[in-house]
């Protein structure tokens, strides 16, 4: 087994020279370039199953390629950067007991310019590493380390041996050390925080040797002052400063004077404490000190930022990853021209980069930007405002120093503030006095490039006046009806604009507003009426937002109302028409007034009876609607993004939704002449997605533009670099490459329509308490904050006229008769971007920054290449990949931070992708299931599939979802479209439940711990499901009605139920049997016969007797069963049976293997045991009618040790191929047969407190086989170029360099490390990695591509590479989650070994 793909928690951090980042991820070493842009570069596994927890490179030291390995070339980074020549630098990797000593090769003319190699074997200590430091005047290589007991140790690193030792006399256990090193060991200085909350200096170097036998160094310096262990220590020299983060959620900075240097000074004799820093939320981790800014980072997620010359104040907050903390942190040794380079390593696994300004002159700003530094606009007027605006549409580039926001007045009147300065824009009559409601919009003109800022503005008697901000005085007056304006809503169109006017009675008035230039240049506003909407009665019947979508129907109008509620409005065909219908009825309508002033009084009542049934007809009904959809306090937007509805409401949700054809039925008519749409149209929800807890009142979503383009660009770039280099030699293949560009505009629409339908990436603008937030539901963080005071304010947001957000932004908004706004108008926003106002560049997504409680495998996808990739293509160099199109394993992970995440995992280059996060869960998910197509289950991957997926957890609660993979062409990456089918919780269950006075109330702390796919049916989905009050509950799916439905529950365990499995079984006559097997804390199995589901029904719950019981109870272990695997396999001896073999691992750490002979009922005879051996449990048989099966205990097998902690997942790769896993972080394989069970391989994992597994079978292709065979030797050709070079004083072989590395982007044997013989990655006997596949040679697929035999005849040579072709190898894939998770490669001969 080999590592494919890993996320572990981040523990190490380190800038070198502000060029590279070196970040350490469980034993994997990551190289990350900054220029000119930040992205990986190299990787490099190094500590076997150690995490790394510092990297120490030697300062400003390079070696050359020429020189050996001890000589050193002192010089600065810009001299190197500018040197043409490849150079070295050595650097000091450590963690958990071990230290490593790894090169860094640079290379600056060439596109690939770094590699990593490991130089000399692994050094293990007797003691827990925690600092290392190499000495700056040695010239042979040598390491000061600072170990756990408060010692300290100088190492040879070439040599690994250990030449002083030296404790100190106060011999207490270290939670910290910190270093100070100059040019000798005598200099050397040693600060330790102590398990007793203190910080002692000591020199280890130093001091009277003589003064007792163990030679051990008095303590020089003591300071005190944390009431908690001390997790980090950092120094600054050329202030003196010493800092401390510890335990007690605070950071100390002390004045300790000089240390360490030459003769390795202590400082002050006194040294004090400078200041007490308070301000995170849970324990600090890090802390690094820089002139005049304090870093720090801790548990709570945030790296604070504290400005030394404002007293210690926090002036920037950067938060960026997901729960779980901040486990490492680092900042840039220089602070250049754009700030200070700051590094966020988080327990998610994401890796942030960030840019702080040094100097505290210049206005900090943070993505928490809660800031109390508001500006007030100094709004003159006459009035208190109540309506704000942002008029900046007429130029769309404009900045926010130039933009223009329209104020509206409880007196009538219309401001506009421009260049710092107020003007009135318009005073209404006084029916505008006293209540108006105000909305601006930018309309184009016709026949010409400008636009034209309109703004609207309704009073109390149904009067609307609408005027071009720039001429007031062309404006217009409508009229809405006679009653109040409830909203004005504005809704752009080609050359136009439509205006909705909510009035009285529900009735919502529309226009077409044109804006034209006359011959003398004015504006002139051509003014069209449509039919009014008609808002379903309602107690609240106004529109709230609204929505014009184009569609093959026609013109559709999608609105949300003030009850909450979704309403779909189809327009009528001909628009010209029913203008000159509306004149007219006007007309007869004024005609018919006048001749009522002379006649009866009786008939005034008829005629306005008449008139009133003319324009009610004349109104469009809904065709669709969602009532209450987002609860009862409404409404707030609906917008449309590649082909998908988005509304947001005040209750804190964000729903996706489309506009489906229903089935079948015409809708009736309504009142009058409406339409009747023979097709039939409707709203459907797709998902509901909710924002951070306590945001109740959202505003609308904005989206994000894909990281993923940022990635295409520097990959067309690099591309573009590789043709300029191989234009002289391969004219042929770029005259192809200008054929195929040719084709872009074209390929580029066909890829735009095939991501129509797909759901983006958004952000959420709402208000969250007092502030107004704009939130990012999948990194779940701020990304700005403004104390605005909450809602029920007007406010507007700058730049958001296009619905994007572009990473930065400006608030407008009225708060106790002022404006404000958030950023002063002359001052442009911080246009850092993703480097400084969202979460920080992310260098590497984080998954889930607590604890993965279950994964489930969806499928394999495949990429398709675009034409411009297809072009690139062509350009590639030789032994280099440029894209990763390839094939990437869909997966889904739950955890205990509630949410789900759909994960695409690329196995050949170890990268991931978050392509979807849900958090519907109120509680951990404990229990993935999913029912995948044929299309994703296929060994050949295609381009998209289809899963029905089955989340359960704790609360009782259940979710179900259509996940819709496919392969977005666009953006080069998997997509997935996530659609909510239903959801069901047993406490909402047992509420509805009639006569639920008669039963016991369900526990509302009930957990579910296991789901399963019982059985699949046409119409329906059967679940069973473990739980944690000792029921074993079954639920039917219908995905059609989107309803989850409880049919049949039992107590029988009457203890925590914590494992299901399923077994579908099939006799010679095609007859299908199904089996349930279910395990307890009580050590035993029971299995169960679904069968026969007559008793079924939807009142089953109360005619189902309680004494049902299991066919068959098989007693396995002494303690809970946490996991099941069941597999069935057929005797062709023996007719009418067939062997169930069922593995389960348990509490106590033990594997058993039980055999379960079933027979088939005989058909029309009663059911006889053919001559076997009686029941295990004759009592139960007797219940078994003639139609049911018969289940005997066969044979059972144990290992009672098979691993050294409870056994947390149990799953079955292949047919008597087992692979566990445990919290000892041991991934067995197993090979079970008739005669028992026999270990087949092992490998460390990465992945701590491992609770879940998925396994599966697949092949390699020829053109993986292939690829991975070109990649093998073009690494191994450069590791044999490289050793070449040097001279090995050990025996070791040259060939485990290529097993041990992590290469470039792929993970490779986490065993086998560099220079080390297998026998020291074995434990009690058993081997730690399968060794296999070294020790076969060349004939193992894909592997013998890796190992160069030239030595071979070419004859031999060629028929081996003819025949690996022509067969597909098997191979197998174990994913491990817990603090992270980890893609496990099995090779073939693991997966063919016999026993």
């Amino acid at each position: 087994m080999e590592t494919a793909a890993l996320v572990a928690p981040v523990t190490a951090l380190e800038f070198h020279q502000d060029e590279f980042l070196l970040t350490g991820e469980g034993p994997v070493l990551k190289v990350f370039s900054l220029q000119p842009r930040p992205k990986a570069c190299a990787s490099l596994s190094v500590l076997q199953h150690y995490r790394i927890h510092g990297l120490r490179p030697k300062r400003w030291t390079a070696v050359p390629p020429q020189s050996s390995t001890t000589g050193t070339y002192e010089g600065k980074s810009d001299e190197l950067n500018s040197s043409s020549q490849p150079v070295f630098y050595d650097l000091a990797v450590f963690g958990g007991k071990a230290v490593r000593l790894v090169r860094l090769h640079v290379d600056y003319r060439h596109e690939e310019r770094l590699h990593l190699e490991i130089l000399g074997p692994l050094m293990e200590l007797p003691d827990w590493v925690l600092d290392a430091r190499w000495l700056s005047g040695d010239q042979n290589s040598r390491l000061c380390v600072a170990v756990a007991h408060n010692s300290s140790l100088l190492l040879d690193v070439k040599t690994g041996n250990s030449l002083v030792q030296r404790s100190c006399l106060e011999g207490c256990l270290l939670y910290s050390a910190l270093l100070l090193v100059h040019e000798s060991w005598e200099d050397t200085v040693l600060v330790g925080g102590t398990v007793f909350n203190q910080l002692v200096l000591w020199k280890p170097g130093g001091g009277d040797t003589g003064r007792d036998c163990e030679h051990k160094a008095p303590v020089e310096r003591r300071l005190l002052g944390h009431s908690g262990v001390i997790f980090c220590i950092s120094y600054l020299q050329d202030k003196g400063w010493l800092a401390s983060a510890s335990d007690d959620r605070s950071v100390r900075v002390w004045g300790v004077g000089a240390l360490g240097g030459p003769g390795g000074m202590c400082g002050d004799l006194n040294p004090v404490c400078l200041r007490v820093l308070f301000g995170h939320q849970a324990r600090v981790f890090s802390v690094c000190l820089s002139p005049a800014k304090v870093f720090s980072a801790g548990e709570d997620g945030a790296c604070l930022v504290w400005d030394w010359a404002a007293g210690g104040k926090v002036v920037r907050t950067l938060k960026g990853h997901r729960a779980g903390g901040v486990r490492a942190l680092a900042i840039g040794e220089e602070a250049g021209s754009e700030g200070r380079w700051v590094a966020t390593g988080g327990a998610d696994g994401g890796v942030r980069l960030w840019r702080v300004e040094e100097g505290g002159e210049k206005k900090e700003t943070m993505e928490e930007a809660v800031t109390d530094n508001l500006s007030d606009l100094k709004f003159p007027g006459r009035g208190l405002p109540k309506g704000v605006c942002i008029a900046g549409g007429e130029d769309e580039n404009a900045s926010w120093s130039h933009s223009k926001f329209v104020v509206c007045t409880d007196q009538g009147l219309v401001y506009q503030y421009r260049d710092g300065q107020w003007d009135v824009v318009w005073q209404g009559t006084p029916e505008f006095q006293s209540y108006c409601v105000m909305e601006s919009a930018a309309v184009s003109v016709k026949d010409s490039v400008a636009k034209v800022s309109l703004c609207a503005v309704g009073n109390l008697t149904g009067s609307i006046q609408v005027f071009p901000i720039s001429h007031p005085q062309c404006g217009v007056l409508l009229t809405g009806g006679s009653g109040k304006i409830h909203s004005l809503i504005w809704q752009e169109a080609k050359e136009s604009l439509y205006l909705l006017a909510s009035g009285a009675e529900g009735l919502v008035y529309r226009w077409c507003i044109k804006v034209e230039l006359d011959e003398n240049c004015s504006v002139t506003l051509i003014v069209s009426p449509l039919s009014s909407f008609l808002v379903p009665p309602c107690a609240k019947r106004w529109l709230t937002a609204a929505l014009l979508q184009s569609t093959s129907k026609g013109l559709l109008w999608v609105c949300g109302d003030r009850r909450g509620s979704l309403l779909l409005f189809q327009e009528r065909g001909k628009l010209e028409q029913k203008i000159d219908d509306d004149k007219k009825m006007d007309e007869g309508l004024l005609e018919g007034r006048q001749q009522t002033e002379r006649k009866d009084n009786s008939r005034v009542g008829l005629l306005e009876d008449k008139e009133r049934k003319e324009v009610v007809d004349l109104t469009l009904h809904p065709l669709s609607c969602l009532f209450g959809a987002h609860g009862k306090q409404g409404v707030t937007s609906v917008c449309e993004h590649q082909g998908l509805l988005y509304s947001t409401g005040r209750d804190g949700c964000v729903r996706v939704f489309r506009v489906h054809p229903t089935a079948g039925k015409p809708e009736e008519k309504g009142h009058g002449k409406n339409i009747e749409d023979k097709d039939g149209l409707g709203l459907e929800v797709l998902r509901v997605q909710r924002a951070c807890k306590g945001m109740e009142w959202l505003e609308r979503v904005l989206f994000l533009e894909p990281d993923i383009v940022v990635k295409e660009e520097e990959e067309e770039e690099e591309e573009e670099e590789e043709r300029e280099a191989r234009e002289e030699c391969e004219n042929s293949y770029q005259s192809k490459h200008v054929t195929l560009t040719d084709r872009l505009e074209d390929t580029e629409t066909e890829e735009k329509r095939e991501n129509k339908g797909r759901e983006a990436r958004f952000v959420i603008v709402g208000f969250h308490a007092v502030q107004f937030v704009v939130w990012d539901p999948v990194r779940q963080e701020k990304l700005l904050a403004v104390p605005c005071g909450g809602g029920h304010r007007s406010w507007g947001l700058w730049p958001s006229d296009k619905g994007v957000w572009p990473g930065y932004g400006a608030l407008v908004f009225t708060k106790q008769g002022a404006v404000l706004a958030s950023q002063p108008p002359g001052e442009e926003p911080s246009r850092e971007g993703k480097a400084g106002r969202t979460g920080g560049l992310g260098l590497r997504e984080g998954v889930h920054g607590r604890g993965i409680g279950c994964v489930c495998r969806l499928g394999r996808i495949k990429g398709i290449k675009s034409q411009r990739k297809r072009a690139a293509h062509l350009a590639e160099i030789k032994g280099r990949n440029v894209n990763e199109e390839g094939y990437w394993e869909i997966a889904v992970t739950g955890g205990e931070d509630t949410s789900l995440t759909v994960l695409a995992i690329h196995p050949d280059s170890g990268s991931i992708k978050v392509l979807s996060v849900i958090t519907d869960h109120i509680s951990s998910v404990r229990t993935l299931t999913a029912i995948t197509g044929e299309e994703g289950r296929s060994e050949n991957p295609t381009h998209s599939f289809s899963a029905l997926l089955v989340s359960a957890g704790g609360r009782a609660q259940m979710q179900c979802y259509r996940l819709s993979i496919s392969w977005d062409v666009q953006r080069q990456a998997p997509s997935c479209q996530v659609i909510q089918v239903a959801s069901h919780r047993l406490d909402k269950q047992w509420e509805r439940r009639r006569n639920r006075h008669k039963t016991v109330k369900m526990d509302p702390e009930t957990r579910y711990m296991s789901v399963v796919v019982v059985d699949e049916k046409t119409d329906c989905v059967l679940l069973a499901v473990a739980c944690s009050d000792g029921a074993i509950r079954l639920f039917s799916v219908i995905e059609g009605k989107r309803q989850i439905e409880l049919l049949w529950e039992t107590f029988y365990h009457q203890r925590c139920v914590l494992s299901v499995a399923p077994c579908s079984l099939e006799d010679r006559q095609g007859n299908r049997f199904n089996l349930l097997f279910s395990a307890a804390t009580d050590g035993k199995i029971a299995v169960w016969d679904f069968t026969e589901a007559s008793f079924i029904s939807t009142d089953a719950l109360s005619n189902t007797p309680a004494s049902r019981v299991p066919c068959l109870v098989i007693p396995a272990h002494q303690s809970g069963i946490n996991s099941l695997a069941v597999w069935k396999e057929t005797l062709e001896q023996q007719e009418g049976c067939c062997l169930v073999t069922v593995a389960s691992g348990g509490d106590d750490g033990q594997l058993t293997v039980s055999t379960v002979r079933v027979q088939y009922p005989d058909e029309g005879k009663t059911g006889r045991s053919r001559g076997f051996k009686e029941p295990l449990f004759s009592q139960q048989t007797k219940l078994t009618t003639p139609d049911q099966l018969n289940l005997y205990l066969n044979s059972q097998s144990h290992v009672p040790l098979a691993h050294a902690a409870p056994i947390t997942d149990l799953k079955l790769l292949s047919p008597g191929l087992l692979v566990s896993t445990s919290s000892d972080q041991r991934v067995f394989l197993w090979r079970v047969s008739s005669t028992g069970i026999s270990h087949s391989g092992a490998v460390f994992s990465h992945v701590a407190d491992a609770a879940g597994l998925s396994a599966w079978e697949g092949e390699i292709t020829q053109e993986e086989e292939e690829e991975q065979t070109r990649k093998t030797r073009f690494e191994s050709e450069q590791e044999t170029a490289i050793s070449r070079q040097k001279e090995r004083k050990t025996g070791l072989k040259t060939m485990c360099e290529t097993g041990g590395r992590f290469s470039k982007d792929k993970g490779a044997a986490d065993e086998a490390e560099v220079g080390e013989p297998v026998e020291t990655m074995r434990e009690s006997g058993d081997p730690l990695c399968a060794s296999s596949d070294d020790e076969k040679g060349g004939e193992t697929g894909a592997d013998s591509g890796g190992k160069t035999e030239s030595e071979v005849s070419g004859e031999t040579g060629c028929k081996a590479s003819s025949e690996s072709k022509k067969k597909t190898q098997k191979m197998g894939w174990v994913l491990v989650c817990g603090q992270g998770f980890q893609l496990l490669r099995v090779r073939s001969p693991e997966m063919d070994a016999e026993t």
